[in-house]
């Protein structure tokens, strides 16, 4: 069985982190993983403290195994999240959208590892002098707020320039993406579109359809004009966004437009208004499936492949 750094780290069974997806990523998901030997993560997104402490509390109430917090740094509520977390005491938080050092020597304080999420070799230079924990290192194929680089480029050399246990995000969905991942150096991975598929991940029944029925071009990016890029399925809102954003309406509007989409997605299946983030691996999931299952999995099929990388070599 695959065993890492990372697992002693965390106290974990298998280096998989489940991404910390916004309005999806609830307590009831992060427990399930985290009960099947991964790492669960809840996701703070724009949502308030109150609403993070609940979904803290559902998932100690469902594992005595670690779990995460996911803070998007972008969020109004962050002060607040932050410290929800440090009074929680959980057993990680992991970062995105912006650099969290105004929180790391608290979170440190409380005994709460911290993970972010980095896109540059700049930012993994940084969090690492500061002293994070662990570093995830994720590529552009990802779904919801991404970078340039690819999982490929970018992982090595984040490597390359930190003695950090780094685990590898974007464009995995199965072992053979996990063992991909071990070949560049990290020591594990996060999947965020796969555990959409999990039967303990709450989103519409639509929303897990859309997925399952989802092609290798069913993706597209917006907001690159803003700064903040996010992928997503190609579904009307998308396209109509990207109409807007190419066309000349003012950061202001583009903004508005974008309010609330996850949520319609999410809650009520959408077509229309709805953003439903995803990742390029959507067309890899193929089955509705328990979180563990999807652990399991994925650990088991990266083994084989991991033992025999080396016979093409003569």
């Amino acid at each position: 069985m695959i065993h890492t750094p990372l697992c002693d780290l965390l106290g974990i069974q298998y280096p998989v982190f489940q991404g910390g997806m916004a309005w999806i990523a609830d307590g009831k998901l992060a427990a399930a993983v985290s009960q099947g030997g991964g790492l669960g993560i809840i996701a703070a997104g724009n949502a308030p403290g109150d609403y993070v402490r609940e979904q803290i509390q559902i998932a100690k109430s469902l594992t005595d195994k670690p779990f995460g917090v996911n803070l998007m740094l972008m969020s109004p509520f962050a002060d607040e999240v932050a410290q929800v977390v440090a009074e929680e005491k959980v057993a990680v938080v992991t970062t995105g959208a912006g650099n969290p050092t105004k929180y790391m020597a608290q979170w440190k304080e409380a005994g709460v590892k911290v993970i972010p999420v980095v896109a540059s070799v700049a930012m993994a230079k940084l969090m690492t002098r500061l002293g994070a924990s662990a570093l995830i290192a994720e590529g552009g194929e990802s779904g919801g707020h991404v970078g340039e680089l690819t999982t490929m480029v970018l992982v090595p050399q984040v490597c390359d320039v930190t003695s950090l246990p780094v685990i590898a995000a974007g464009g995995i969905a199965d072992g053979r993406g996990v063992a991909a991942a071990f070949m560049l150096g990290a020591c594990g991975v996060q999947m965020g579109t796969r555990f959409l598929s999990a039967e303990e991940c709450s989103i519409h029944p639509e929303y897990k359809n859309r997925i399952l029925k989802a092609t290798d071009l069913c993706t597209m990016v917006t907001g690159k004009k803003t700064g903040h890029p996010v992928r997503s399925l190609r579904t009307n809102f998308p396209r109509e966004y990207a109409k807007a954003e190419f066309g000349g309406v003012d950061e202001a509007t583009l903004d508005e437009m974008a309010t609330g989409r996850l949520r319609l997605a999410v809650e009520e299946g959408d077509l229309e208004k709805g953003c439903f983030l995803s990742g390029q691996v959507a067309a890899m999931v193929k089955k509705i499936q328990p979180a563990e299952e999807i652990v399991r999995d994925v650990i088991e099929g990266a083994e084989p492949i991991l033992k025999g990388a080396m016979k093409w070599v003569r």
